[in-house]
């Protein structure tokens, strides 16, 4: 999940700085974001996506869950 934030990132030319600056948290933080250290609030989530200007929810969420809850259903 979180290589695909990484990847997202650096295809839109983007620093982590440059992410933080616009999500209005700290790089440290959202580095650990990155490396899946932390969880982001769904608030910062929400925010990230913007920034990156992707909509789908695989980028933070495993889309096998989905899968898994599809199938069951």
């Amino acid at each position: 999940m979180r290589k695909k934030l990484k990847k997202k990132r650096i295809e839109n030319n983007l620093t982590q700085e440059d992410i933080a600056k616009e999500v209005g948290i700290h790089r440290a933080h959202y580095t650990n974001i990155e490396l899946g250290k932390v969880n982001p609030s769904f608030k910062v989530i929400v925010k990230i996506k913007k920034v990156l200007d992707y909509y789908k929810d695989d980028l933070f969420f495993d889309s096998n869950v989905y899968n898994i809850h599809e199938k069951a259903n």
